[in-house]
């Protein structure tokens, strides 16, 4: 909380909370700022407010910031219980709140937050000034601790069993981020028997999984074993990747979509909105998960700081995914419910061609030769022998619709969505930077179902699968299945599903136009030789990369 303070004789001076200013730094560990931490709690119940009885627990602490501003609220809901101010927050220091530190750095951190210093037991305090608001403990710890413990390797010695960290992060001397509460180090022996009744907090989002160059998500570990404590309330914020995505994060999701404890879910989809300083693609979100709740969840979507939108929902009826959009839920099930079938059905596997075209594979030779078919790549084409398919090899003979498997992710919002759909005519084929999205005997229906995906209506049903730039069959889940025999506007698509004028307003101006690459009189696309958009000469330093939002 920022302050003024006068100085005799001088203007005001202005004092920012230093949890504030620690938000807006640069930094690996994501500091949650007061006013997102004060957002989150005013999410609870009034009444765990009045409760002296409860204990409260943050399992991943970094600043300490939900432990303050939680004793600030309860000096104020519990002034009835117990009016004299020091035997109050001695109460609630001692007894109330815990935190289990990441680090040890961030455990000191956390101390001076809450505690007013380092040292729990008052040594060596330097403000005496701060000295009657001390609360003195036997350990210099006090009830906010860092625990050290180690990653349990698995018996081939590569990953840990637990949080998937690789290997190479178990060294001695080094930050390895094994993390004590998911590692079953917290809470302590000493700690048998108790009870936390709200658990709250900001927890690691990723570890490194591969090399340096994958990551894996953690946080999902830290909400499964808040859970499984039984509190009555989990108070936590996460990336929404989870909703539709995620790597590893499958299983996660259909729990969480499915637990009808969760109360209350508020997204935040909109990039650099929560955290200034860290690009979290796909946005964040915080839920509160209340043990006692057993019925549909109030979804709210909140943009720079205020709610714009609020539904109570069943998460269920999302077919597997979250749809993080209020209104779009509602025009999903609408559509859903006149759709006999999906395109999703329409797409041919990852890997169309061979297991061996990933997407820095630029053929065998980069110009043609007898006999070769050309392979369409990220940034241009490269030419393959027919004997090198490991399948379908069939698909070369069809009218096909490609798909760079990057789209658009970025938490905009405003988006394209997907790249641009390429209508190609028989002879080629491609690597994994597309997906074949369909295949025909004529030529006018690939070129309509290439239209039909560049329109809003489709791109607007499978942004609601999509929290990140990556592109999958399963996002077109919600895309009917229509007839190909005729060109699709969005204003046939409106008119046959029915939609209202707020309805097609609102999809409207969710999106930006797109257009379909068309190369109907060639195999090989234009965009894609020298002078054209995707064209990158090999070895170029500006060939794009498949981890960039395509058309953008």
């Amino acid at each position: 909380m920022s302050t003024t303070r006068l100085a005799a004789g001088s203007l005001p001076v202005h004092i920012p909370d230093v949890l504030e200013t620690l938000a807006q730094l640069p930094n690996d560990e994501v500091f949650t700022p007061p006013k997102l931490a004060g957002a989150m709690l005013d999410i609870l119940p009034s009444e765990v407010w009045t409760r002296p009885d409860f204990r409260w627990l943050d399992p991943a602490t970094k600043s300490g910031v939900f432990l303050r501003e939680a004793a600030k609220r309860l000096m104020i809901g519990l002034a009835e219980w117990e009016p004299n101010p020091a035997n109050r927050r001695q109460h609630i220091l001692r007894k109330m709140l815990y935190g289990a530190a990441i680090t040890q750095m961030s455990g000191d951190i956390a101390r001076r937050s809450v505690y007013q210093t380092r040292d729990a037991t008052g040594a060596g305090l330097k403000d005496e000034s701060m000295r009657g608001l001390l609360v003195p403990f036997g350990d210099p710890d006090g009830n906010i601790s860092y625990v050290p413990t180690e990653h349990t390797l698995d018996r081939n010695g590569r990953h840990c069993v637990i949080c998937h960290a690789p290997a190479a992060l178990v060294r001695e001397r080094r930050e390895h981020y094994a993390y004590s509460f998911i590692h079953n180090a917290y809470p302590v022996k000493e700690m048998t028997g108790v009870r936390f009744d709200v658990i709250v907090g900001n927890p690691p989002y990723q570890i490194g999984a591969e090399g340096t160059t994958r990551t894996m998500p953690i946080y999902q570990h830290f909400v499964r074993k808040a859970i499984g404590l039984k509190p009555k309330y989990v108070l936590m914020i996460t990336p929404s990747r989870w909703f539709t995505g995620g790597l590893g994060l499958d299983e996660y999701r259909d729990e969480m979509i499915k637990d009808r404890r969760l109360v209350k879910l508020v997204d935040n989809p909109k990039l650099f909105d929560v955290f200034p300083q860290v690009e979290i693609k796909g946005g964040v979100s915080y839920f509160l998960w209340d043990r006692d709740h057993d019925d549909d969840c109030e979804f709210s979507t909140r943009i720079d700081g205020r709610i714009i939108s609020t539904a109570i929902r069943d998460l269920r009826e999302g077919h597997g995914v979250v749809i993080r959009d209020n209104k779009a839920s509602a025009l999903v099930h609408k559509i859903l419910e006149q759709s006999g079938g999906s395109v999703e059905s329409w797409f041919w596997p990852r890997l169309a061609f061979s297991q061996e075209w990933r997407t820095n594979y630029r053929g065998e030779n980069e110009q043609p030769f007898e006999g070769s078919v050309p392979l369409i790549h990220n940034s241009g084409v490269g030419y393959v022998h027919p004997e090198s398919f490991e399948r379908n090899f069939d698909l070369v003979s069809k009218w096909k619709v490609l798909l760079p498997k990057a789209g658009d992710g970025h938490g905009r919002e405003v988006s394209y969505v997907i790249g641009e759909p390429l209508a190609v005519a028989p002879g080629s084929a491609c690597t994994e930077s597309y997906f074949v999205t369909g295949a025909f005997d004529t030529k006018d229906e690939c070129e309509n179902y290439a239209f039909y995906l560049s329109t809003k209506f489709a791109r607007f049903l499978v942004l609601q699968r999509k929290a990140t730039q990556d592109i999958t069959s399963e996002r077109f889940r919600f895309v009917p299945s229509l007839p190909m025999t005729q060109r699709w506007t969005d204003a046939d698509l409106y008119s046959y599903f029915d939609l209202a004028p707020d309805e097609i307003q609102y999809i409207e101006s969710s999106l930006h136009p797109r257009e379909p690459v068309l190369s109907l009189n060639s195999a090989i696309p234009a965009s894609h030789l020298p002078g054209g958009h995707k064209y990158r000469a090999s070895g170029s330093a500006n060939g794009l990369d498949d981890d960039e939002a395509e058309g953008e």
